[in-house]
This record gives structure tokens, sequence and C-alpha cells, in this order.
């Protein structure tokens, strides 16, 4: 089934500026043309679409995801372990990320949690981030 740019975005759930954003980053093919010029596109242009949101959906790049993509297209029983190793270099970023945004969060909960409400001038929130970054009010 052929379908314009603007039914692609909404069988997709996207904005039809996603698509041509996609589409300059070359995460979609090239689509077929009318003898007018139109851009008609499939039901295989919808179902990539979904792939690229649900992988950005995970963490993953739109470097990366153009890869998954590739490897989606070929064979992926043969790809799987490619697939495998960028799947697990992923979840090693996620994990180092969710560490740092622990430090983060302890260290805001401590600034909030030694800030008096009632004596604005002395405020632990501004204090702590000073004393974090070396800034001098």
């Amino acid at each position: 089934m052929s379908m314009t740019v603007g039914a692609l975005a909404k069988k997709a759930g996207i904005n039809l500026e996603t698509v041509r954003f996609y589409e300059k980053q070359k995460l979609l093919p090239d689509p077929e043309r009318t003898s007018g010029g139109h851009r008609l596109y499939s039901d295989a242009d919808v179902d990539r679409l979904r792939f690229i949101q649900s992988a950005k959906a995970v963490g993953f790049t739109l470097k990366e995801i153009r890869a998954l993509a590739r490897f989606r297209e070929e064979d992926p029983g043969e790809s799987c372990d490619d697939v495998m190793e960028l799947g697990r270099r992923k979840l090693a970023e996620i994990e180092v990320k969710l560490r740092e945004l622990q430090t983060i969060r302890k260290m805001l909960a401590g600034f909030i949690a030694a800030c008096p409400e009632d004596d604005l001038g002395h405020c632990q929130v501004l204090a702590g981030i000073e004393k974090a970054t070396g800034a001098k009010s």
C-alpha cells in the first residue's frame, strides 16, 4: 500500500518533521515517487519508523540506530552477534549513567535536606552547588 508522507507520519505515530529529519539522516530509504514527484511510502516504511522510535526509546543514538536498521535488513541471524555487542555496550553506558545520576541525586537530596526552610539567606542548595563546582558567589 502506498501512502503520502503525511499518512506515513500519522500511521507511524510521529510528527511529519520527524519523518523529514529521518530522511535527511538516511534512516529511511529514498521513497518511490509519482510521475508528479510526490513521495510514496509503504507499510515497510511505517515498520521502519516504528523500529527507529523503539530503538530511540531504549537509548540508542541515531548512528547506532542506523547500524541496527542495517542489521535488521540483512539476515538477522547472521548479524545477531553484532547486535548483541551493540546492546551490551548500550547497557554498559546506561549503567554508568545510572550511577552518575544516583550520585547527583544524593548530592541534591543532601543540599535540600541541609537547607532550612525559614533561612533563605543561607541557601544550602546554592552553597552545595558552589562547593561541588568550586564556584564562588
